[in-house]
């Protein structure tokens, strides 16, 4: 089979030699202790925080029950302004948690939550809200920060497509009231599945630690019905080791980014997303829009790639309020949501990841424009 019957998928995630992790699975045979916040749990929480410069840190089996925990820790009840633009886990962990996710709008430039949509939507039983940093891109954390203390909402931020983004030269996961992580195998950063809450005090982080171990104090104390989100030692070994990896994940995600971007730049009718000021990317994923000037419709787009072996995918398509457990909401009516509609119709996501070669992308390229 030649390179071009070779399928390329829209993200490979970043491994190590497997002879680096090796030590790492000794010290575990050798210990016998393979969860429960053992040593390497220990040290990856420690190693986590100093990289991203973070004070508190406590990670997850995986981001989903991050999300539900950090829900359970701000105690949030009532109502809950998100995105519907973004994977359905966001919107999930708000159900099971009995909370009732109020849709807003997005921004058409960013594709995060548009900050004035989202104040137009606060009722009397809103308590939070719950912007996704969609595709590493940093939410309007001032604004957003600027409603939630006029309004007195909690803010908690779904950063699962943004580590090691920084905002002002600050990790984007040290605003909002907590910041959830993701280090799912798509993400740049994984430890196979995994997750992380970022907080700002010692109280809080102990109080997190205990929800995602059932809620044990003590060996004899239960204080409140937490549940089991602890992250196992082999992940927190491939943590650790990724960390030292992760600069030339980022640089080699960089240049795949680059290179799309002059490749694509004489493509009529696709529309790339600009970057914005004050920002250190991730290069997490790829967007682009497919407007009504290309020659292809965007789901045309999508088929034409596939037949040739690149399987690209629709994020985020269908929009969540789209879904039959939540298109009955008010808030999911396609005239409140009218930028998201547009945009998920629109977008296509192309393959990115630091294994991707010039001849790949080369061919890639040549079949968009």
């Amino acid at each position: 089979m030649d390179d071009s019957q070779n399928p390329i998928f829209v993200t490979k995630p970043f491994l190590p030699e497997l002879s680096e992790l090796m030590p790492y699975l000794e010290k575990i045979w050798a210990g016998h202790q393979l969860t429960n916040s053992g040593p390497f749990h220990q040290e990856f929480e420690k190693e986590l925080a100093r990289h991203l410069g973070v004070e508190h840190i406590s990670v997850f089996v995986n981001g989903t029950l991050a999300l539900l925990t950090a829900l359970q820790a701000l105690r949030i009840v009532g109502e809950v302004i998100t995105t519907p633009f973004s994977f359905v886990a966001t919107t999930h962990v708000l159900t099971w948690n009995r909370v009732r996710p109020i849709f807003a709008d997005i921004d058409p430039e960013t594709f995060n939550l548009d900050p004035e949509k989202i104040e137009a939507a606060i009722t009397p039983e809103t308590t939070a809200i719950m912007p996704v940093h969609v595709y590493g891109t940093p939410c309007n954390v001032q604004r957003i920060s600027e409603i939630a203390s006029k309004h007195n909402l909690r803010v908690i931020y779904d950063a699962a497509h943004a580590f090691d983004v920084k905002y002002n030269n600050q990790s984007i996961a040290a605003y909002g009231d907590l910041s959830v992580l993701s280090f799912h195998a798509t993400k740049v950063f994984n430890t196979f599945e995994g997750g992380a809450i970022v907080s700002h005090n010692p109280e809080m982080k102990l109080r997190i630690d205990r929800l995602k171990n059932f809620g044990f104090v003590d060996e004899v104390t239960v204080l409140e019905a937490g549940i089991n989100g602890k992250m196992n030692e082999f992940q927190a070994a491939v943590g650790l080791l990724q960390l030292q990896h992760m600069q030339e994940v980022i640089d080699r995600r960089k240049a795949v980014h680059e290179y799309y971007v002059q490749a694509l730049s004489r493509a009529k009718g696709i529309r790339i997303p600009a970057a914005l000021p004050n920002v250190e990317r991730n290069y997490s994923y790829f967007p682009i829009l497919v407007t009504e000037e290309y020659r292809l419709t965007r789901d045309g787009l999508y088929e034409h790639l596939r037949k040739h072996g690149i399987f690209a995918r629709r994020y985020f398509y269908p929009l969540i309020s789209d879904f039959s457990m939540y298109s009955h909401l008010p808030s999911s009516s396609p005239a409140n949501l009218m930028v998201a509609h547009r945009v998920a119709e629109q977008v296509i996501c192309l393959p990115l990841a630091p294994t991707l070669e010039k001849k790949d992308l080369d061919r890639i390229c040549d079949l968009i424009v």
